[in-house]
């Protein structure tokens, strides 16, 4: 089957949450500093401040697999670009420290849905051959997302603002959410959830549309899967027959963020200021960082059909492990600062190349149609959740006992993930998802 316009217009529709998703999830690392002294907050109100969008991302996540389930990918997706919109204005807008709570945790159940259902959309879209590379197109999103971010804040911080400023850094992602809600009208629904729905002869239609060789081959196949599972859209994710692909699941969304990603991302700005750089150096290396993220998301998408998902997972927790020891000696020695920005790049070159790009691919695979959505909820309400907790303790630690404490535990994490990825993670490149299913039911 070769790529057409069809299946690449939905394919990047639907991962076009995937941009707001990293928008949203660094851009308060340029707008926290002002935040605090605006509202006089202690370093516990400061990670609660990070930490209510990520609360927001786990119930989001978690929801999501059930609504996806019960109406469609695609109609869950538009639910969750309003959410979007709902939480960039009301940021941008808020008129005191608790209404800004609550529009971070209204834009943390957009993040938290949008990475359960853009890569499930795009998965059950994909034949074999291209669905690791379009699925990784999610998390291209999420890093020039990210890299967007950076820019943003520091173009309008060179502005000089003054007060609002910060009001610009969270309110401008209204943009890009209302064109996401926009093309989120003109792609198809899964093929899967509509064969799962008894509505076959709309299947047959959305296959063709997307330039499947031979639908009535590929819905039979559909058919026989879903018939294996006895699918219906009750059946409960929960169950010992799944516990192989809800181990997989949990500790790859766990270890994702035991690696520290994000909460180096959320707290970048003050890392760099803790090493002796200016507010509007920090922004600088921060552009720097977000540029080397969305760069090699590219590197890894081309690999991870070729390479597979085990292999890159396997390289990127060496890397991480050694760029990670590297800064918790910068901090702990207090010398050589210069080389921080060159530690955190490499960092992010492993990361971005391995865990980055693999974990969204990864998740939407593992679990069989029956629970897909469902089971991508629970890995990644798993991501959020380690999230949340990491985001809010990191500035307590940090106040408490050092900046090199946070940085030895997360080299400590990925160590361990290197080993647990070597001894039990399965490799996943080349098969389709029915394959996949009865492979890893059998284990």
């Amino acid at each position: 089957m070769q790529l057409n316009s069809n299946l690449i217009r939905a394919a990047f529709s639907g991962a076009l949450g995937g941009l707001l998703f990293g928008f949203d999830t660094v851009v308060i690392s340029g707008a926290i500093d002002a935040v605090v002294r605006l509202y006089s907050l202690d370093p516990q109100q400061k990670g609660f401040t990070v930490a209510i969008g990520l609360v927001g991302t786990v119930i989001g996540a978690l929801g999501a697999g059930q609504a996806g389930q019960q109406f469609g990918t695609r109609e869950t997706l538009r639910i969750t670009a309003l959410l979007y919109i709902i939480s960039a204005l009301g940021c941008g807008l808020a008129w005191g420290w608790p209404s800004f709570l609550v529009f971070r945790f209204v834009g943390g159940l957009g993040i938290g849905a949008s990475s359960v259902l853009g890569p499930v959309y795009i998965a059950e879209l994909s034949p074999a051959k291209w669905r690791g590379r379009l699925v990784a197109i999610f998390q291209f999103n999420v890093a020039f997302g990210i890299m967007l971010a950076y820019i943003s804040n520091y173009a309008i911080r060179t502005m000089h603002l003054g007060g609002a400023e910060w009001r610009w850094q969270v309110g401008i992602a209204t943009a890009p959410a209302v064109v996401f809600l926009a093309l989120l009208f003109g792609i198809p629904r899964s093929p899967r959830w509509l064969v799962s729905r008894g509505r076959n002869d709309e299947a047959w239609v959305v296959l063709q549309l997307i330039g499947d060789p031979d639908p009535e081959a590929e819905l039979a196949d559909i058919r026989e899967a879903l018939v294996q599972e006895h699918v219906t859209t009750h059946e409960r994710v929960f169950q010992w027959k799944y516990r192989y692909p809800l181990f997989l699941a949990i500790s790859i969304g766990a270890f994702n963020q035991l690696a520290g990603i994000n909460t180096i991302l959320y707290y970048l700005n003050n890392i760099f200021a803790a090493a002796g750089f200016s507010q509007i150096s920090s922004d600088q290396q921060a552009v720097a960082v977000g540029v080397t993220f969305f760069v090699f998301t590219i590197v890894g998408m081309s690999l991870i059909d070729k390479l597979g998902r085990k292999t890159l997972l396997l390289i990127g927790a060496a890397g991480c492990a050694g760029c990670l020891g590297g800064v918790a000696w910068v901090f702990a020695t207090r010398s050589h600062p210069g080389a921080l920005l060159w530690l955190l790049v490499v960092f992010i070159v492993f990361f971005s190349l391995s865990q980055g790009t693999v974990i969204w691919v990864y998740i939407g695979e593992v679990f069989p149609t029956a629970v897909r959505a469902k089971g991508q909820g629970v890995g990644s309400a798993s991501h959020w959740f380690m999230n949340a907790i990491i985001a809010q303790l990191f500035p307590v630690i940090v106040s408490m006992m050092s900046t090199t404490t946070p940085f030895v535990f997360f080299a400590v994490m990925t160590a361990v993930q290197f080993l647990v990825v070597l001894l039990m993670y399965p490799e996943t490149k080349n098969q389709t998802l029915e394959q996949l299913q009865r492979k890893l039911m059998r284990a």
